[in-house]
Formats: structure tokens, sequence, C-alpha cells
């Protein structure tokens, strides 16, 4: 349940989409553009042999600040073939995501639109969806998912530099972590502080710190895909 009352929803970053059965054939393995914007459309990825009556693990992805779909998919895309999960990346409409501009708005309802032409096509697993991000992508990934927890179950969030939350929702498990050297967003003030702040709320969170830049390790993003599909069905469904 969301703590208080809300008047518009989607203000405070709620999105509308659950997962459901598909009504449209799904698309074959690949990228896929999904035509939904003129400009800055949503990428989808789909792994060879996905079995479209089995219920699959979906992460959105959500691009740093001045990035691109393109930019960031080689962060999972990789995992998203071997490990055969649906790999989601929406971009911003502007340079960088509307929350860490000044609100909630375009980007949040172009995501809930993103959703629901991929729920259209593809049956996915309600336990295993996870929102994941870098830097920009992972203030918004950590901000989005804290709000719609009851949706994305995961969260895997990369160098962020805040998170901003009007209302909270169910009790997503965060895999958090940070780079020790990163200059651009030091440590001591973001990851640091969020890991507190998280634990004190009472989240269940696993903090990671490496000796690195500003910058995902690819160690960690390995360590992060394993916490998003192989928690025990039992926790994942919290």
């Amino acid at each position: 349940m969301l703590d208080g009352p809300l008047l518009d929803p989607g203000l405070a970053g709620r999105l509308s989409f659950r997962p459901r059965l598909p009504t449209e054939p799904p698309l074959p393995p690949g990228r896929h553009a999904l035509g939904l914007f003129e400009t800055r459309d949503a990428v989808l990825c789909v792994p060879d042999g996905l079995d479209p009556h089995r219920a699959a693990p979906l992460c959105v992805l959500f691009h740093g600040g001045g990035g691109s779909a393109e930019k960031i998919l080689p962060m999972l895309e990789g995992h998203a073939r071997t490990r055969g999960f649906l790999l989601l990346a929406p971009q911003s409409l502007f340079p960088t995501w509307d929350l860490v501009i000044g609100g909630n708005g375009p980007d949040r309802e172009r995501l809930d639109d993103t959703l629901h032409a991929v729920g259209a096509r593809f049956l996915l697993d309600p336990a295993r969806i996870a929102f994941a991000g870098h830097s920009d992508g992972g203030s918004y990934a950590l901000s989005l998912g804290l709000t719609n927890g009851d949706l994305a179950r995961h969260l895997i969030v990369s160098s962020a530099g805040f998170f901003s939350v009007q209302a909270q929702a169910g009790a997503p498990r965060i895999f958090l972590s940070h780079g020790t050297r990163d200059e651009q967003i030091p440590i001591d003030r973001s990851a640091r502080r969020h890991a507190r702040l998280l634990r004190e709320a009472g989240y269940n969170l696993t903090y990671v710190e490496y000796d690195g830049p500003h910058a995902y390790d690819p160690a960690v993003v390995a360590r992060a895909v394993s916490f998003f599909l192989d928690a025990p069905a039992e926790t994942a469904a919290v």
C-alpha cells in the first residue's frame, strides 16, 4: 500500500502498468526499437530461446545523464542473452530524466506506455521485474523503484547521486553499488548516506563498494544479475 493519500499518483511517480496476459505476438530475438515515440524511442532486447508460454524476467535499464539506450545497453545486454531475461532500455525525452530536472512528468508517462507495450507482447514474471541504472539512471531507478516497489521487486543501482521519493510502495530488494574513487559523485555524500537511510527504513539492501571511478564495474554487475535472478522465489515475491 501507499503511505498516505495522493491527489495525483502520477505526479508522485506511480506507474499504472501491471503484468497481464499478452494480446499480441512476441517479438523475435534481437534488439527492437518499439516504435512508440518519434524521438528517443525505447529499445527492447529479446534473448534467444525465450519461451512465450513461460513468464519471463524483465529488467528496465535507465541510462545516465546525456546518455542513451545504445550507451547503457552493454551494461546488461550480455547477461540478458546468456541468462534469458528481457532487457528494456527506455530513453529520457530530454538529456536526462525528468525527475532529475524537476519532477515526474513525460518520462514517467512514456515509461508507463512502454511497459504496457512490452506486456502486450510478453508474459512477464511479476516476481522478477527489476529497475536498474547507472549515475542519473541509478538515481531514477532507485527513486522510481521505491515509489513502485509493488511492481519492481528488485532494484540494481549503480553510482546514484540521489533519490527522491514522495510515496513508497512495496518492499523491493536493493543492490546498491558505488566506486570509492568516484570524483563525479563522491561516495561519502551519496551511496554511504543512501545505504544508511535505506537500512534505517527497513529495506533488504545489498551494498557493495568497489575500487573504481564513476563507472559501473563488470564484476559487480554480474553479482547484481545473480541478486536479481537467483533469489529464492519466496523472497522475490515479498
